[in-house]
């Protein structure tokens, strides 16, 4: 059954143990990424929980991270599945459910219009302290439309709060909201948006989920959760958003204006470049009573955002390698570590020699720059253990041979490693990347595994604890 809002996703969180409650008070301008960071890094991923900050120094309103990412047990959780059951679950996407439009609903309990409708109300967090030049919004679901077709997209982008009234947004090449500004622009018009905190978690998990150009992610989300959104129409600007939000920030890009935005701590773990980017204007702010801010930890991996992409990228490859390539695909992993774009790792049960090379090929022709290091190992291969996919790059694959390197490629976004031109940085529309493909299966028979037999192992592991063996306590 699908959650409601994000007031019963988190009484589910409560109950099954994975949201944790800071009850001391934090101050959002150093201390609080501080916290998540240490959290992240301290705690391992299978036993990390989300976090709720209860008192934030100055504010009234509570903030959430970690909720829809802090773990893959959390991020099934956002899908009321079990991590064996994301892919299922995600599937259902391919059959959507538009938006039901409504005529009221809680994310229109306090309205501020015009003057009253301030951008620093709410307790928006510096994550980079030093570095960021002041706080962003790190979880904002932000909605525009297509001027020709009618079609909303709704994405997730970094915003920069300025003042009051204003707001920069960095919007990465071939981001689907660009088309929107682009067309709107050429007809000298601004580009009416909508920015959303705090929904229900599938709103959440579509809108950072890549989906092809034209689909309306609300209505993915409807798919997903079997049943309608809700939606009602905003206040000033001609948008619908989920009726049952925390927070609604409308207001307008203009046309042409641009201004100094960022730099920002990344996902890929380095500070992310500044530019002159879209300006965003405020004409109206909704919320609910009582409202709960939702942000998302991004900057250094592991984090809430490369725990989300992962999944959410992993399925869209999963799918593409399955269903369109007829590949015998077994898992597909998009490493944290490499900010769940660097490094893919895919397993399948090999039919014939072309197989891997296929596989490669096909996951670096979606429309989204993954993989720059790409590895294809067999279906006995755990490649959610780097232990294991070291284990077959030593020992099943031949440098000569089974190393292929594509050149003149889109890059991702963010990585600092592009190569300067004439000594200088190069502008993300106009950086040129790489890829390497590793084939490490096995391409003739091989001889036995030394290891014990698989029955003498799961007898032993029955009964562990007769033998009293425990790990060495560190001082």
């Amino acid at each position: 059954m699908a959650y409601r809002d994000l007031r019963e996703y988190l009484k589910r969180l409560e109950v099954k143990g994975l949201l944790c409650h800071v009850q001391a008070e934090v101050d959002k301008d150093w201390e609080l990424s501080a916290v998540c960071r240490h959290t992240f890094r301290s705690i391992p991923q299978e036993r990390r929980p989300a976090l709720m900050f209860d008192k934030i120094k100055g504010s009234t309103i509570p903030l959430v991270v970690g909720i829809l990412g802090g773990s893959r047990e959390i991020y099934a959780t956002a899908l009321d599945t079990t991590i064996d059951g994301i892919w299922d679950v995600w599937e259902r996407s391919k059959t959507p459910i538009a938006p039901r439009i409504v005529e009221s609903g809680p994310c229109q309990e306090v309205v501020y219009m015009g003057e009253d409708a301030d951008l620093e109300m709410f307790p928006t967090p510096i994550w980079t302290v030093g570095q960021d030049p002041g706080p962003y919004h790190t979880s904002p679901f932000v909605i525009t439309r297509d001027p020709e077709t009618g079609v909303p997209n709704m994405g997730t982008y970094r915003v920069q709060v300025k003042t009051a009234k204003r707001a920069g947004i960095m919007i990465g090449p071939n981001r689907h909201m660009n088309f929107h500004i682009d067309k709107n622009e050429a007809a000298g018009k601004d580009t009416e948006v909508a920015i959303v905190l705090g929904t229900d978690p599938v709103v959440g998990l579509t809108s950072v989920s890549p989906f092809p150009y034209g689909v309306d992610e609300l209505s993915a989300a409807g798919g997903i959760r079997g049943e309608a959104v809700d939606v009602v129409k905003c206040k000033t600007v001609d948008l619908l958003v989920p009726a049952t939000a925390e927070i609604v920030i409308e207001g307008k890009i203009r046309c042409g204006v641009r201004e100094a935005e960022g730099p920002f701590g990344e996902y890929a773990g380095y500070m992310g470049t500044g530019g002159n980017n879209p300006l965003f204007e405020v004409t109206c702010i909704t919320h609910r009573k009582d409202p709960i801010y939702q942000a998302f930890l991004s900057q250094m991996p592991p984090s809430e955002s490369s725990c989300i992409k992962s999944l959410g990228r992993e399925m869209e490859i999963r799918r593409h390698l399955r269903n369109h390539l007829a590949l015998p695909i077994r898992d597909v992993h998009l490493t944290e570590s490499s900010g769940a774009a660097g490094r893919l790792i895919i397993s399948l049960k090999k039919q014939n020699r072309f197989q891997p090379l296929k596989a490669i090929l096909g996951a670096w022709s979606l429309g989204f720059a993954i993989g720059k290091t790409t590895i294809v190992v067999d279906d006995d291969i755990d490649i959610r253990d780097s232990f294991w996919v070291e284990w077959a790059l030593a020992f099943r694959m031949q440098p000569a041979e089974d190393i292929h390197i594509q050149k003149n490629t889109d890059p991702i976004t963010l990585d600092p490693s592009q190569p300067l031109r004439d000594g200088k940085s190069v502008s993300p529309y106009q950086q040129v990347s790489s890829r390497v493909g590793i084939d490490a299966t096995r391409k003739h028979p091989y001889p036995a595994l030394a290891v014990p037999p698989t029955k003498d192992l799961n007898k032993v592991a029955e009964q562990w604890e007769h033998y009293g063996i425990k790990g060495v306590k560190l001082p």
